[in-house]
């Protein structure tokens, strides 16, 4: 062989080690339980069925990535996590609108193919599409060198669901006297990484030996799927937010209807000890609010009489309560009092 011509591989891209994680990929997808599913691992598209059960089935689609998280997991070294991230990022959204997550689809863009490390994330998206009993029906891997630093990477996320038209949640159920309920998050989720990278950059703080940041930082987003998705079938609520980048203001009017506020206690939210470490870090209050979920992780809109049949549907850990109520008012919005940063769960 002529060492002098030029190769892929030499290039920087080696397609044999490609074609071993796409087939790790399939192996793992074959292994699922349940009616047989097509097979589209590998393929150039994916097939999949419409439930039939659906008389008038509108399909709901977002897409999302996990941020700088992916920053704090290779200090940490750990990347089975940031796959659940990924799939929650988008299905949470899904289910804002009433939508069943059907189908997911993953890409990952890396400097150069690991296995080891492309195995772990792969693992963590097949255990948030098993919790969120949605099918990964394929995805795109793409290796390039001169793109991305050594080491580097970046994952993105695309879920379509499906909704009956009739179940749709539009904000028109919302009524004045509505209450507004928190449910707890599981933690930071995977928004503000690159404020609270910066901060542990100017403190000099080495996390590969703090225990407490260890954890926190790459706790896994709750995903919300399963009580929301019953909530629904009971028609228990009227509307509800993903609590995401913006933090809780700026999503909740996402889904308000106009000529109605979202009046929102924030003395009463139930704060973590990962917000309470932050909040010491010289952060403002605003600038916590609006950039983190300051410990929720997803909100409620319901009518009084329901509230308590809704505590049924979740466990203890994140058992819904009561953070505002919804009345008239120009402004989707209006945010009463302060944190009160020592308000434990």
């Amino acid at each position: 062989m002529n060492k002098r011509l030029f190769t892929y591989k030499k290039s920087g891209v080696d397609i044999k080690t490609a074609d071993k994680f796409v087939k790790f990929i399939s192996n793992i997808s074959s292994k699922k339980k349940g009616k047989k599913k097509l097979n589209n691992i590998g393929g150039f598209g994916s097939v999949s069925d419409i439930p039939s059960s659906i008389k008038k089935p509108k399909l709901v689609a977002c897409t999302d990535g996990v941020g700088t998280k992916i920053e704090i997991a290779n200090q940490l070294k750990k990347y089975n996590t940031i796959g659940i991230d990924l799939v929650a990022m988008s299905v949470n959204d899904l289910i804002v609108q009433g939508a069943k997550p059907l189908l997911f689809l993953d890409y990952i863009s890396i400097n150069k193919i690991d296995l080891y490390k492309l195995k772990s994330i792969m693992k963590g998206i097949f255990k948030g599409c098993k919790i969120s009993k949605c099918e990964l029906v394929g995805g795109e891997t793409a290796e390039m060198p001169g793109t991305y630093e050594k080491g580097k990477f970046d994952i993105a996320g695309f879920a379509v669901g499906i909704v009956d038209e009739k179940k749709i949640l539009n904000g028109n159920k919302i009524k004045k006297n509505d209450l507004i309920l928190a449910i707890p998050s599981s933690g930071l989720h995977s928004n503000g990484y690159s404020l609270i990278r910066n901060i542990i950059k100017k403190k000099k703080i080495n996390i590969t030996k703090n225990n407490f940041l260890k954890k926190e930082l790459m706790m896994p987003t709750k995903i919300y799927v399963e009580e929301i998705l019953k909530l629904i079938d009971k028609d228990l609520i009227n509307g509800c937010a993903n609590i995401t980048g913006g933090g809780i203001p700026d999503n909740i009017k996402r889904v308000i209807p106009n000529k109605l506020c979202a009046e929102i206690d924030l003395n009463k939210i139930k704060t973590q000890k990962i917000f309470r470490w932050l909040k010491k870090n010289e952060i403002e209050d605003n600038e916590m609010i609006k950039t983190f979920n300051c410990g929720v992780g997803f909100c409620l809109i319901i009518n009084p009489k329901k509230l308590n049949i809704i505590y049924k549907y979740f466990s203890k850990r994140f058992k819904p309560y009561v953070i505002g109520k919804i009345s008239k008012g120009k402004n989707k919005v209006k945010l009463n009092e302060k944190i009160n940063w020592y308000s434990k769960n």
